[in-house]
């Protein structure tokens, strides 16, 4: 009975994920990075998982924070949002065309350039050329060299930092077996690694496409 109750009180996760996505506000720059990124086909957080971004710095006083892959600059723009005066963003995307659409609306909403960094280049080779330790969070969204990219993050956090894997769920189908698409199947595999991994402990969460979110551990 207990149970029944319990289960007809839980609304449908699509109202809960509407819920969740009209709780965050997104102001006219980053609701114009969006539009510029829908005509470039960019990759970019929902405005819930944004808000989680810019939670997930202000939680850990992040003043060191890495974005694989830039987008339109949605997430940038809620990251630097959260981030203090002395903090500074290092975006990296494999788009020059994305690079170049977030830089200006950076230019645009007027962030200090001494608060970011824009990188363009294959992502895995950038990645592999920042510094060990010193990094507070760092957020990968493209699936490319997914499991590489972990690996590298590990490497580049600080004992205590944050990885953040956005569309860790590819929208729901890594929950279903019987999807077998490239992408899918890495971000599956991944969050089996990450789970297993001794030296993270992680959560999955369920907003925008999926949020595996990893504690490096000492």
């Amino acid at each position: 009975m207990a149970g029944n109750i319990l289960k007809d009180s839980i609304p449908p996760r699509t109202d809960m994920n509407v819920f969740a996505e009209s709780f965050a506000h997104e102001d006219y720059f980053k609701q114009q990075a969006r539009a510029n990124g829908q005509e470039v086909g960019a990759s970019d957080p929902t405005a819930a998982v944004g808000n989680f971004l810019k939670f997930s710095v202000q939680l850990l006083k992040a003043k060191s924070v890495v974005e694989i892959g830039t987008g339109s600059g949605v997430g940038g723009l809620w990251l630097l949002s959260g981030m203090a005066d002395d903090g500074v963003l290092t975006t990296v995307d494999s788009e020059r065309e994305h690079s170049k659409i977030a830089r200006t609306i950076f230019e645009d909403a007027d962030i200090a350039p001494t608060k970011y960094r824009i990188i363009t280049g294959k992502l895995i080779e950038v990645i592999g050329k920042l510094a060990d330790n010193s990094y507070d969070l760092i957020i990968i969204r493209p699936a490319l060299d997914l499991f590489d990219m972990v690996q590298e993050s590990h490497r580049m956090l600080k004992t205590g930092g944050l990885l953040i894997i956005d569309q860790v769920l590819n929208g729901g189908k890594v929950v279903d077996p019987t999807q077998r698409d490239p992408e899918s199947i890495a971000r599956r595999d991944v969050i089996k690694v990450v789970k297993e991994d001794e030296r993270w402990t992680a959560t999955v969460i369920p907003i925008g496409a999926g949020l595996l979110v990893a504690n490096k551990l000492p």
